[in-house]
């Protein structure tokens, strides 16, 4: 039997959750290094499996098959492809990194580290599963603990946020839920199993309902237009390293289940309605984008621009053809990656000045310089500037949008280019100008706090100037989605 991989790193979290549970209030260092320890596991195995995955055969690989209660076809079933790999490396990043920067977390340190353990759980066991029930109950696993983390570990109107956050985000389980029953009920598979799902005959009718029931439960996590309003106050009463993985993670997640369960199982609904799909997503685009000017919360500008940058991931699964889908799902990485690197930042400087209000601020460059680099190349992966990884996924998207919808992938563009106004406005009021002397005793990141930055930084700019070592990985799967929907092959 195969090295179970891919439960090693579903379940290295589960095992820090229960190692830090034992583990005195008391031994804060123990508490931290636990989770640390458990989510570089999770990192370490993650960077393998995109390095070991044999880019020949492709398909489905490192696959691990439990029975569990076969008279209905349940299974401990998982399995990753092109399209599953970078995102279970996108969460091994970001759950990571964002142990690191939770490090000066101080009021109940273990439950809030159990928390954040328990969100990568969820998040890599949807990545990886390929058995619908345990692909809804990770799903669940890593929507539930943010409340707490939010509601506890947050700031201003946390309570709001919270239940604002989690409501809406259960709204959209239930309409997934239903979606998997149905599913269920109408394929006559007597299994759960994704690929026995897929290999089903369908009513069109049926087809049609289901991935509109299915899109729009999952919409609620990739923030498609008008289920999104969850995010902006979400994310600003987000402690640091619950940001990093409501953007760099969550919104991923829902994004991915319209991938891998809506149009994987669902094609022919898929092509029916994707096109007003499409016109969301542009909506997301420019609506996020005018949006974000207008804010001057540092969390709310890169709330709302969250909004905008997964309308683009939307716009790349609209179109159905293997160039839209791969720059959608590299645009997944790549935003997570940056926005993950953004929050992480405000987080930094919000410690030492206590506002977000980017007018209060200023000249912080002086005081910062690393921290200013790091949020500049951010800023410029965030606007799609060449040599970063978020010129790649544009233009990804943008190619393989054109062909499906021209007008569309006109305005997506112009809504796109609205990205470099807010984020060089930010860049200008909060680190250039003149300073304002109450920031004068600002300290730099410290050798421990620049870990996390450089691990983001580096992996934008290197998919940027060698985007081929994952688009080589996420152009199989999108090939084969785009072959079974007729979307074509571009």
């Amino acid at each position: 039997m195969a090295f179970p991989i891919l439960s090693v790193i579903i379940l290295a979290p589960l095992a820090g959750v229960l190692a830090i549970a034992v583990i005195p209030k008391q031994k804060l260092l123990a508490i931290r290094s636990t989770a640390a320890t458990a989510t570089f596991i999770s990192l370490a195995g993650s960077v393998l499996i995109c390095v070991l995955y044999d880019r020949v055969a492709g398909g489905m690989q490192f696959v691990e098959k439990l029975p569990w209660i076969q008279s209905i076809g349940i299974s401990y079933t998982l399995g990753v492809d092109g399209i599953s790999c970078p995102m279970v490396l996108l969460t091994g990043i970001v759950i990571f990194t964002g142990v690191l920067v939770s490090w000066s977390i101080n009021e109940r340190v273990k439950q809030f580290f159990i928390n954040l353990l328990l969100l990568s759980v969820g998040a890599f066991g949807v990545f990886c599963s390929r058995n619908l029930f345990f692909f809804f109950l990770f799903y669940e696993i890593a929507v539930l603990p943010m409340f707490l983390l939010i509601s506890i570990w947050g700031s201003g109107d946390k309570y709001y946020g919270a239940y604002k956050l989690t409501l809406q985000k259960i709204g959209g389980s239930v309409l997934v839920f239903i979606g998997i029953l149905v599913l269920y009920a109408v394929s006559g598979q007597n299994s759960f199993e994704i690929a026995a799902l897929a290999r089903a005959d369908y009513l069109i009718s049926v087809q049609k309902i289901l991935f509109v029931v299915l899109c729009f439960g999952f919409g609620v996590l990739a923030l498609l237009w008008p289920l999104h309003t969850w995010a902006p106050i979400g994310h600003a009463a987000a402690p640091t390293a619950a940001s990093m993985f409501l953007a760099g993670v969550s919104m991923k997640m829902g994004a991915y289940g319209i991938l891998r369960v809506a149009i994987e199982i669902l094609p022919e609904g898929a092509k029916a309605m994707m096109p007003y799909i499409a016109v969301l997503a542009i909506i997301n685009v420019v609506y996020g984008a005018i949006a974000a000017m207008a804010q001057t919360d540092f969390k709310y500008i890169v709330g709302y621009s969250s909004v905008s940058h997964m309308g683009l991931v939307i716009l790349g699964l609209a179109t159905l053809n293997w160039v839209g889908i791969s720059g959608a799902v590299f645009q997944m990485f790549s935003h997570g990656i940056m926005t993950a690197a953004l929050f992480a930042l405000v987080g930094l400087v919000y410690g030492q000045t206590h506002t977000r209000d980017i007018r209060e601020l200023g000249g912080l460059a002086t005081k910062l310089p690393i921290i200013a680099g790091v949020f500049i190349l951010a800023g410029l992966t965030s606007l799609g500037l060449p040599g970063t990884s978020g010129f790649v996924a544009e233009f990804l998207v943008f190619m393989g949008a054109f062909k499906a919808y021209k007008v569309i992938t006109v305005l997506a563009i112009i809504g796109s280019a609205l990205t470099a106004v807010y984020v060089l406005r930010v860049v200008r009021r909060v680190f250039f100008g003149p300073i304002n002397k109450k920031w004068e005793n600002l300290n730099d990141a410290t050798a421990f706090e620049m870990v996390p930055l450089v691990i983001l930084a580096v992996t934008q700019v290197f998919f940027g100037i060698y985007p081929g070592a994952l688009i080589s990985l996420i152009n199989l799967g999108a090939k084969a989605i785009a072959i079974k929907t007729g979307g074509g092959l571009l």
